[in-house]
């Protein structure tokens, strides 16, 4: 017996596009927008396909995917037009490990997902609220991306993360106006690119001590507070890009492990001898691939070139290119 172990169901116009690129040997694909999900599938090679060429689904039914395809790994509903699921559509999927419901309609994290997913997208949705528990049960989850969704700080409940040890969390393009405190303390990886934060607060990351990502670029950002920085121990690249920042984030010579910082399109005007790398040479440090200030009102021939002598190469220096508006 075959069993199907990845379904797509993507918004795609027409099979020209699928017989042109390489596909999954177990995939299974749908030429064509579906409207539920199908009853039968159809071969067609090693490609299989779903040729009920119906407009895009709007809701999944309660009978769902699990009675027909429970042995799902993957299962793609890409850039459709759903905007309901029911909280019984995804039931006997134990196996399923990937769920991308990216592009579509969807206002609330849907009732009763996968146990078992290692990976869940929400992208582009309409989702403005997290509810209480909204990830119960899903302790094998490592990838939650939320991106591109009109979610701000107040529609995130408390507990909404509760149970999770998730690596990476993306809510870039949102609404949020401060780092969310109560995410999962597993995270390594905290994408917040695109959103409306005005300042990093001594508190925002208290309880990320194993972040070792964090993009917080095209914000507002004016300050930093000192010892924020000092929460994350183990960060290896910060992006502060395009933000409003005046000067250097105190505490980037002490983060060890530190490798890549991103500081460009700021209004940075002045950069001291010891922002970046320690006081001591005793002081034991990664050296950094990437130092970024380009697009700043600093002046860069008057920097001491000492202020990098904690850069594997000059080419990881990255300065110049300001203009006035």
């Amino acid at each position: 017996m075959i069993y199907i172990t990845h379904l797509y169901l993507n918004g795609v116009p027409s099979r020209n596009v699928f017989q042109e690129q390489v596909l999954c040997l177990w995939g299974y694909y749908c030429t064509q927008p579906v409207i539920q999900v199908p009853k039968k599938i159809n071969h067609n090679g090693t490609t299989k396909y779903c040729d009920e060429a119906l407009p895009s689904p709007t809701k999944t039914e309660k009978n769902g995917f699990g009675l027909i395809f429970s042995h799902l790994q993957g299962l793609f509903l890409i850039n459709n037009k759903i905007s309901k699921i029911h909280p019984k559509a995804f039931r006997n999927m134990d196996h399923l490990r990937l769920l991308y419901l990216s592009y579509n309609l969807l206002t609330e994290i849907p009732a009763n997902l996968p146990p078992n997913v290692i990976e869940l997208r929400f992208h582009e949705n309409n989702i403005n609220r997290i509810q209480k528990e909204a990830f119960k049960g899903l302790r094998k989850l490592h990838v939650l991306e939320l991106g591109a969704n009109p979610l701000a700080n107040s529609g995130i409940e408390l507990g909404a993360f509760d149970g999770l040890s998730t690596l990476y969390i993306g809510i870039a393009e949102a609404k949020l106006t401060a780092v969310p405190k109560a995410l999962p303390t597993s995270i390594t990886e905290l994408s917040l690119d695109y959103n409306k934060i005005s300042k990093v607060e001594v508190e925002d990351f208290k309880r990320y001590k194993n972040l070792q990502r964090l993009g917080l670029g095209f914000n507002q950002i004016r300050s930093v507070e000192n010892g924020s920085l000092a929460s994350i121990p183990e960060i290896r690249e910060i992006h502060l890009d395009h933000n409003r920042l005046k000067k250097v984030p105190a505490g980037l010579s002490s983060l060890r492990y530190l490798q890549v910082i991103f500081l460009h399109g700021n209004k940075i005007n002045n950069v001291g001898y010891n922002d970046f790398c320690p006081k001591s040479p005793s002081e034991k440090k990664k050296p950094y691939s990437a130092i970024s200030l380009f697009a700043n009102p600093v002046k860069y021939w008057s920097i001491q070139p000492a202020t990098f002598r904690c850069v594997a190469s000059r080419r990881g220096i990255q300065l110049g290119n300001f203009r006035r508006k």
